[in-house]
């Protein structure tokens, strides 16, 4: 099973992507923990993308795809699937991810959409930062995330659609509920594309 997550920060991706790693047996390939890992390891890449993330900005494009391409060659190299979470984030990325899984021959079956609140959004990272006292989740960086999201991230909803990918399902139930939701479509999804395996046509991969 090979899945994008598309929702903002706080929808659960991470809650979520992890359990259906988990179910389908692949990884779980979750950019930010990555990119946060860089950062605590003071890499060369961590030191580049530490100051976008502390106020909320989106990491260049080609940092980005550098990091994705060789996350999911090490993900695939046994013929495996994955659960890409926080990627893509922008129309450009989201054209380079399917240049990337396509020339691995791992191309996403399903990009699976969590509907979210914004209010909602902004208390539950206040909660977790008080938590994890993480210094980008102050509220006006939430905000601004957010603002972000819905300029450059929702298009790319449309472009999934046409391909005939888009799962999009309520985020804002308990956790337990929408895992409920989640794994049944999601299988449902897999046992249509064994009946019916092929590429999806160029001419909406263009569009």
């Amino acid at each position: 099973m090979r899945v994008l997550m598309i929702a903002p920060p706080g929808a659960g991706k991470g809650t979520q992507g992890a359990r259906i790693a988990a179910h389908f047996g692949v990884p779980h390939l979750a950019t930010g923990d990555l990119l946060r890992r860089h950062v605590a390891r003071g890499t060369p890449l961590g030191r580049t993308v530490h100051a976008y993330l502390d106020r909320g900005g989106l990491v260049p494009d080609q940092l980005m795809q550098d990091l994705v391409r060789k996350a999911l060659a090490d993900a695939t190299a046994g013929g495996g699937g994955y659960v890409l979470d926080g990627y893509p984030r922008n129309p450009a990325q989201a054209w380079a991810a399917y240049q990337i899984a396509s020339s691995i021959g791992a191309t996403a079956q399903v990009a699976l959409h969590l509907r979210t609140d914004d209010d909602e959004v902004v208390r539950r990272l206040l909660t977790r930062a008080g938590i994890e006292h993480r210094s980008d989740d102050t509220e006006p960086v939430i905000r601004r995330r957010l603002a972000l999201y819905h300029e450059v991230t929702e298009p790319i909803l449309e472009w999934y659609d046409r391909r005939g990918i888009l799962l999009s399902v309520d985020g804002m139930p308990d956790a337990d509920r929408v895992t409920a939701a989640v794994i049944p479509a999601l299988e449902a999804r897999r046992a249509r594309h064994k009946a019916r395996p092929g590429p999806v046509p160029e001419l909406l991969i263009a569009a």
